[in-house]
C-alpha cells in the first residue's frame, strides 16, 4: 500500500510528501487564487505519468542492451473545457531518447509494453482519454566531441 500526506499550507498551496519525506508543492495560478509557487495538481499528474513510463522504458531498452544515456519525455495534456471535472481528454507524450546506436524498433516496443501493458499510472487513465506518443532517437556524441545527431522517429 502507498501513503502520502497533503496539507493546505495557504491560500490554494499544498505541499505532499511520502513517508521517506519526499515533497512536492501543489499550487493554484494566480487567477484561481494561488500563487503559482508549485506545479498545478494535474501537473503533478502529467509528471507522475511521464516518470512511470520512463522508468518502464529505461527498464526495457536495458533488458534489451540498449545503450542508453538520456531520456527525456515532453508531455502534454489537453482538458476538456465544457464540463467539469476537467479531465484530459488527450495526453501527448514524445519520447527523446539518446544513446549509442539505440534500435528505433526497441524504442517503439518499450513504449508499446510500457503503455499497454506495465505503465500503472497509465492504466488509471479511462477509455475517454486519447494517449498519444512519438519518439525520436538521437546519437551520442563522444566525450569531447560537438554533439552530432542521427535521428530516428517514428509515432508510436
Amino acid at each position: 500500500m502507498d501513503t502520502v500526506t497533503v496539507r493546505w499550507t495557504a491560500n490554494r498551496q499544498f505541499v505532499g510528501w511520502d513517508p521517506e519525506g519526499h515533497a512536492v508543492v501543489m499550487d493554484a495560478r494566480p487567477a484561481y487564487a494561488g500563487e503559482g509557487a508549485g506545479m498545478r495538481p494535474l501537473q503533478v499528474f502529467l509528471c507522475g505519468l511521464a516518470g512511470c513510463t520512463g522508468m518502464d522504458v529505461i527498464s526495457i531498452l536495458e533488458k534489451k542492451r540498449q545503450d542508453v544515456r538520456g531520456l527525456e519525455i515532453a508531455v502534454e495534456g489537453v482538458q476538456r473545457e465544457d464540463e467539469y471535472p476537467k479531465i484530459y481528454v488527450r495526453v501527448r507524450l514524445h519520447f527523446v531518447v539518446t544513446g549509442y546506436g539505440v534500435s528505433p524498433a526497441a524504442v517503439e516496443r518499450a513504449i508499446q509494453l510500457s503503455e499497454e501493458k506495465y505503465c500503472s499510472v497509465g492504466g488509471m487513465l479511462g477509455p475517454q482519454v486519447r494517449v498519444e506518443t512519438s519518439f525520436e532517437v538521437r546519437e551520442a556524441a563522444p566525450a569531447g566531441t560537438p554533439n552530432v545527431e542521427r535521428r530516428g522517429a517514428a509515432g508510436a
